[in-house]
């Protein structure tokens, strides 16, 4: 089976990064550094609201399409 040397679609750390970034990075802006820190705090202290989203997204089921 032929897997590309860099697949972060597959990578499920990957695409929990994304969903960080999408919900606290692109957010919005923060003033200083410790606005950052308390919002980035907030979302792994609060991470099982999130759960109905990443049960979708961190999951193994997979299409495989040959590249050929």
């Amino acid at each position: 089976m032929f897997l590309p040397p860099y697949s972060p679609n597959l990578n499920l750390i990957e695409r929990l990064w994304k969903f960080f970034k999408k919900h606290v990075i692109k957010n919005g802006y923060y003033g200083t550094f410790e606005k950052f820190k308390k919002a980035v705090f907030e979302f792994f202290e609060n991470f099982e609201q999130y759960k109905p989203e990443l049960e979708k997204l961190l999951t193994l089921n997979f299409e495989i399409i040959n590249p050929i």
